[in-house]
């Protein structure tokens, strides 16, 4: 039933708000906002057990000054600490999670069919991460917009927490925590 709900959020509601926000402007990222967070409460009201997960990032997460491109391959990373992209590599290593960066949405979407996971934690800004979670529907997609101090595609950040939150949700072992204590 919830995959149904999404369906229909992501494949007729979303395209109706789009239209709607085309006729109002400054409205259209406000919706492309709700809808990933109508998404989010979605998938995250089910019970995923993921196999094999995805972090995919946009290329503008990485410091604009830095000499290395990551683009093609993550592993260029110098890890400096520049930018958060070193934080994001011990997170992938740490919890076995492929962690890939693409420069728009052919790419990505090519490294989504090349990589075949069974969930994907996307990491973008509420244009490029509405319209992905569309594309790569029915997979589960947690979406998490990316801050940006600097303007839009320029030295953008990543909240760490709400990433390793999705891979603890998508691993299965939400509410581990808690029982700890």
């Amino acid at each position: 039933m919830r995959n149904f709900l999404r369906g229909l959020v992501l494949k007729v509601l979303y395209p109706l708000m789009m239209l709607v926000g085309a006729f109002f402007r400054g409205r259209r990222e406000s919706l492309q906002v709700f809808v990933i967070r109508l998404n989010n409460r979605l998938v995250m009201a089910g019970k995923y057990r993921a196999g094999s997960m995805l972090i995919l990032l946009p290329h503008c997460i990485q410091v604009s000054e830095c000499d290395v491109r990551i683009t093609h391959n993550i592993a260029n990373c110098k890890r400096c600490g520049r930018c958060g992209i070193s934080d994001l590599i011990a997170i992938s290593e740490r919890e076995g999670v492929k962690l890939f960066v693409a420069t728009g949405g052919t790419i990505a979407r090519r490294i989504v069919k090349d990589s075949r996971p069974d969930a994907i934690i996307a990491v973008a800004c509420e244009r490029d991460l509405s319209g992905g979670i569309v594309d790569t529907f029915p997979l589960p997609v947690i979406g998490i917009l990316n801050e940006r101090p600097f303007g839009p595609c320029l030295d953008t950040k990543v909240d760490m927490k709400k990433v390793e939150e999705a891979i603890t949700f998508f691993a299965g072992r939400q509410g581990q925590d808690e029982r700890k204590e």
